[in-house]
């Protein structure tokens, strides 16, 4: 996945599989997931269903994960890791992990345990199983952002009434037909009302984004006190769920730029979840900015199991910065020379600085701000402990 498919925060040192179910249309559905994905399935509010790999019930090993829809009362036979979703439609979000090639990731065996995967309805006849398809979007321009205009409130209409009545709980759908949405009514805003939704798609998004780049008074957004980055749950569990209470503001700024969340991005598991330290701010506490040139030192040995990446993306939205670059990315299945020391040195900016190899350079837009991710998969006891510690971003002339 490179700059030109259009997502929030996408992982380009992965190889991912997504599919979106209809359980309306469907009945249950049996997805036999391959061994060794890091993957999840969750309902169309991005509410994780359950896990996929080490941390969810397969414990990597791979198995039958059946779906179910939210009126489903028929019987649930065993065999199964069964999870019955809020609403009909179903995200299936896989992603598997490439091997190291020559100086580079090789993703061919990513793909291929990826295209081991099966969907087929629980009630189905073998011999009447259709062939599995597994259309390749690699290098084609796709937009999967959300909406920010009109079509935010004609698509929320369409969910509204596709969706069973309970997937929404009361108090939310009292707001929705506030502005005129209501399950199974017409939605006919007057020219006026368009232009006051029209004005809240467009200022929200902003409020969202203002939200996020200030930080929060009590600065539990950050993972340590002595450097920038910061967690996107902000201690909150991966429903958004804080001591006493949900956190609507954090789970806005996620969502502006992220993709599904899920426990074993939250939970502290050594070896087999996922860490994403971020930063918007460099060493100084100043905005990164694809204007200028930095550099990031990873120390020796990061905590990861099976492989870090570095990924920069557009502050805005979190897609990928779209230059002749096209991976805005870095990880460690490149030969990136090391220091003396062990450590790595990632660089960014406009231009490549002098002798440093193309592996440890991300290109970036001037004038973009950016978010750098640093992502560690298969975390150690290392990042929980801090003993291991990624240095800031730094600016330099």
């Amino acid at each position: 996945m490179d700059a030109r498919t259009m997502v929030p925060t996408p992982n380009a040192d992965v190889i991912y599989s997504m599919s979106y179910l209809d359980l309306k249309k469907t009945g249950p559905l049996v997805v036999k997931a391959p061994p060794d994905v890091i993957g999840m399935f969750t309902d169309f509010f991005q509410r994780t269903l359950t896990d996929v790999r080490a941390v969810g019930p397969d414990r990597g090993r791979g198995g039958l994960y059946l779906l179910l829809p939210p009126d489903y009362t028929g019987p649930v036979p065993g065999g199964y890791f069964a999870a019955k979703s809020s609403t009909y439609n179903v995200f299936l979000f896989f992603r598997t992990i490439m091997a190291k090639g020559e100086g580079k990731p090789d993703p061919a065996p990513a793909v291929k345990n990826a295209e081991t995967t099966r969907v087929y309805p629980l009630f189905s006849v073998e011999k009447d199983a259709k062939a599995m398809e597994f259309p390749d979007a690699s290098g084609k321009r796709i937009d999967m952002m959300y909406p920010v205009d009109l079509q935010y409130f004609t698509k929320l209409k369409a969910f509204v009434d596709y969706e069973p009545v309970d997937a929404i709980a009361p108090e939310l759908r009292g707001v929705l037909a506030s502005i005129g949405i209501v399950k199974d009514q017409p939605f006919s805003p007057t020219a006026r009302q368009k232009e006051l939704l029209q004005k809240a798609v467009t200022t929200a998004p902003r409020m969202i984004m203002a939200t996020r780049q200030l930080g929060r008074p009590d600065a539990r957004q950050l993972y340590y006190k002595d450097r920038q980055y910061e967690t996107a749950w902000a201690g909150a569990t991966a429903d958004w769920m804080q001591e006493s209470y949900l956190d609507v503001k954090q789970r806005a700024t996620f969502f502006q730029v992220a993709y599904s969340s899920a426990p074993a991005m939250t939970i502290h598991t050594t070896g087999a979840g996922s860490k994403y330290p971020l930063a918007v701010r460099d060493k100084d506490g100043n905005f990164i900015n694809g204007s200028h040139t930095y550099k990031l030192r990873l120390p020796p040995n990061p905590p990861a199991a099976l492989f870090w990446a570095v990924t920069a993306y557009n502050v805005t939205d979190g897609t990928m910065p779209e230059t002749s670059q096209l991976l805005p990315s870095t990880n460690s299945y490149y030969d990136i020379p090391k220091q003396p020391d062990g450590s790595v040195e990632i660089w960014f900016g406009p231009e490549k600085p002098a002798n440093v190899a193309d592996s440890a350079y991300i290109k970036t837009i001037p004038g973009r701000a950016l978010l750098v991710t640093l992502r560690l998969y298969g975390t150690e006891d290392g990042f929980y402990d801090q003993t291991w510690k990624p240095d800031d971003v730094v600016k330099v002339k």
